[in-house]
């Protein structure tokens, strides 16, 4: 250990000085250095490689545990303690959480629907239900903004729409992209913005047959799955890089989305699998 420390420090302190402080000779600290590093320290160090390229992988944003999943995922079996003081070590750290934030306003003049889903979240099979929800994106150019459309079940982003107008036209957009490529759930849950409770919006679910479901006024935990999809958005994308134009920004959320978090990114809510891992699971114990 002793040893340890002066190798650590060496080029902050004389050596002769740190062997004197902790009692140690400069001979015994030499045949120290010239042994071969021990089974356990080589470990470590393949280990830190494969996790700085895990970590890479995530785009920076992988924390101990995703991280952890990788190293299990190709047959390594590493303690938690040991994969965070590796980190620690390499100076790898995943993105922080950070609290949700209402990003739509109610419309008192439309009609709204009850809430349905109730906060029932734990959807067992894809198709059911989708919740849906938007923000906002900001560009050197202006605003963006994105609604987004994600089956409850899987976690998945179904569809999602970006323009730079807070109109009815992107909610929809997003709508009739999942309905383009998803069958129709039984239920859509949304807060109560005006983009959702809009005539358009309602016309369209009921044109496919799905029931309407809608959160209370102000109460962004009855959208909470949804909500959180966008904190990790912006903790992951937005928040990491400044965009230029909006058509930067629009390349930018269709990578994060169609190449890394629906197909890659792992999700603790469905055992650190993928969202369209989870759906392929799901569709083979059917």
């Amino acid at each position: 250990m002793k040893c340890a420390v002066i190798a650590r420090h060496r080029g902050e302190y004389p050596l002769t000085l740190m062997c004197r402080v902790l009692d140690i000779g400069r001979a015994t600290f030499y045949a120290w250095a010239r042994r071969p590093p021990s089974a356990r320290a080589r470990e470590d160090a393949q280990l830190k490689v494969q996790l700085a390229a895990f970590h890479r992988r995530s785009r920076g944003t992988y924390g101990r545990p995703r991280l952890q999943r990788d190293l299990r995922d190709v047959g390594l079996r590493v303690g938690t303690v040991r994969v965070a003081r590796l980190m620690r070590e390499v100076g790898l750290v995943g993105c922080p959480k950070r609290r949700f934030r209402v990003t739509t306003q109610a419309d008192a003049t439309q009609p709204v629907a009850p809430n349905h889903l109730a906060r029932q979240f734990g959807v067992g099979r894809p198709h059911q239900t989708w919740v849906a929800d938007l923000t906002y994106v900001w560009t050197h150019e202006g605003w963006l903004y994105l609604a987004v459309v994600l089956d409850l079940a899987s976690r998945r982003v179904v569809g999602w729409a970006l323009r730079p107008q807070l109109d009815r036209a992107v909610v929809v957009e997003a709508l009739e992209h999942a309905l383009a490529h998803r069958p129709p759930p039984r239920l859509h849950h949304s807060d109560r913005g005006g983009q959702y409770a809009s005539a358009d919006y309602q016309a369209r679910l009921a044109a496919h047959g799905i029931a309407g479901s809608m959160s209370r006024t102000g109460d962004c935990w009855d959208n909470a799955v949804v909500e959180s999809f966008f904190s990790t958005l912006k903790r992951e994308l937005l928040h990491q890089a400044s965009w230029p134009t909006r058509s930067a920004a629009i390349r930018a959320v269709a990578s994060y989305i169609d190449d890394w978090y629906n197909p890659e990114r792992r999700h603790s809510t469905l055992g650190y699998l993928s969202p369209m891992e989870y759906e392929r699971r799901l569709t083979r114990a059917a």
